[in-house]
């Protein structure tokens, strides 16, 4: 087909059968990727046939249709062949999912506490859901299948209890770590969630500024509302980021993304290994389906599939051949540390370790993957006696992500072997409750509750975090530590 069509030809394309949309002058065939759209498929459908760049713009970063398997590019409409857009018109094609967010925030000022209220973190996820759209809080909050890893994800912290230490003197403390050799104010950082803007019309970008404000590290995700240099241009100072990767079946983008993402100055590439597809977010999906409305301007289809959720189509572009042999690929076309992020048994640990890989993301896709994997927490025992076996304690460095709402939590994967620990869902929270301060609220309560931890467990600074300060309960059984590592700290 040609590059430049023309105008005419893009508006018969105007079915849900037949789905072709201009956005900033590029026209694509969404029809296999409507079902799946994060503000639901009525918002493409509304646009078929037409230019949808205005509706397209507040939550999404111009190059990421870019991402989305080629055949869907059709190519370019011919300037010349726009029709100039009609003023009443104009001033409706705005996002269906925005204008609904403006009218849940003013419908709702008065209901939303102020930040000072919120004495936990979960004080934020019932704020956040009022601010947001019923689609995009589907799409942050559901996990795979029946759930049942969403919930255990953090329920596997309450069957680890806490053996602390009297009497030390714990009138300062250090929280300080450092992550692949960089300096955060506590062993913790902002993983990569995507579609920041779902929550905030700043999205990615207020948490860019709150992670600098905080001292913390953001890892910036492959799917941002933001593009990968807004991401790196609001960084500040000696502000460090890491770059979060799904694989592109289409290496050559792959390879000029991580470059770009090194160039822009990310310190670490994490790629995300356990998602060669998508998992089953049914909560997402039942949504998408319930929340379709009637259209008279557009045919509707005869048949109604429901096997897709949100994230199914924007993630059709991942390479679901990538395997162990591509590392050295991906050694071989950066400098940055390459840290696999889903590792989810001890022998994955050890294939890392072997491969070069400079650390490993203990987790389970925040339980939106497979249902009924196992928390984070859990298979971290298992993770690090698997590096022990080999040698390789020390000489990889272990994150663990999945439930983390404490500063417990994060005590209690440091003393199992963690490095730091990644928080997701907390920070996507604090963000659509209150923008940038309740990001910044959300890691200062981590901060007084990590604090409060280590001082009560009897811990000056990080070193002093050891596995024989967690207990483990399984059913009525109390599963000791060593006896002799624990006399050797008497």
């Amino acid at each position: 087909m040609s590059s430049k069509i023309p105008y005419s030809t893009v508006a018969k394309h105007n079915t849900p059968d037949d789905v072709w949309v201009i956005i900033h002058g590029k026209v694509w065939d969404l029809t296999d990727f409507a079902e799946a759209h994060p503000g639901g498929e009525n918002i493409i459908y509304k646009f078929a046939g037409k230019d949808a760049t205005e509706a397209f713009e507040p939550y999404h970063p111009k190059d990421i249709v870019d991402t989305l398997p080629k055949e869907f590019f059709k190519g370019f409409v011919d300037p010349a062949t726009v029709p100039p857009p009609e003023p009443k018109q104009q001033k409706k094609q705005v996002s269906d999912l925005s204008s609904q967010l403006e009218n849940q925030m003013s419908d709702k000022k008065d209901e939303i506490p102020p930040i000072e209220a919120m004495l936990n973190i979960f004080d934020f996820a019932p704020v956040a859901k009022r601010n947001m759209t019923s689609a995009g809080w589907a799409y942050y909050d559901s996990g795979a299948d029946d759930e049942i890893t969403l919930k255990e994800n953090h329920d596997a912290f309450k069957r680890l209890w806490l053996r602390p230490k009297v009497l030390i003197d714990v009138d300062k403390i250090e929280m300080k770590s450092k992550i692949l050799g960089h300096s955060t104010s506590l062993p913790l950082y902002i993983t990569a969630t995507a579609l920041g803007k779902l929550a905030h019309p700043d999205g990615e970008l207020a948490l860019t500024r709150a992670a600098y404000n905080e001292e913390i590290i953001q890892m910036m995700p492959t799917l941002a509302s933001a593009t990968l240099d807004e991401m790196q241009k609001e960084r500040k100072g000696d502000q460090v980021q890491f770059f979060q990767l799904y694989v592109n079946s289409d290496r050559d983008l792959t390879k000029r993304i991580v470059q770009r993402a090194e160039k822009g100055g990310a310190k670490g590439l994490f790629l995300t290994v356990d998602a060669p597809m998508l998992g089953r977010r049914e909560r997402d999906m039942r949504h998408k389906f319930n929340a379709q409305a009637p259209d008279v301007q557009i045919k509707k289809k005869a048949k109604v599939k429901r096997s897709k959720g949100t994230a199914r189509a924007i993630s059709a572009f991942i390479d679901r051949s990538l395997q162990w042999s591509d590392i050295p690929w991906f050694q071989s076309i950066t400098k940055m540390p390459i840290i696999l992020k889903g590792v989810q048994c001890g022998f994955d640990a050890i294939k890392a370790y072997k491969y070069g890989c400079q650390g490993i993301v203990v987790s389970n896709h925040g339980a939106r993957q497979l249902d009924t994997a196992r928390p984070g927490i859990e298979v971290l025992p298992e993770v690090m006696d698997a590096l022990r076996s080999v040698g390789a304690v020390g000489k990889i460095e272990v994150y663990v992500d999945g439930g983390i709402r404490r500063g417990t939590d994060i005590f209690k994967a440091l003393a199992l072997g963690a490095t730091a620990v990644g928080i997701g869902r907390p920070a996507l929270y604090g963000l659509a409750a209150y923008g940038q301060e309740g990001v910044e609220r959300v890691l200062q309560m981590f901060k007084e509750e990590f604090e409060i931890c280590m001082r009560l467990m009897g811990c000056k600074t990080i070193a002093d975090i050891e596995p024989y300060m967690v207990v483990q309960r399984a059913g009525d059984t109390w599963i000791q530590p060593n006896k002799s590592k624990l006399t050797s700290k008497l």
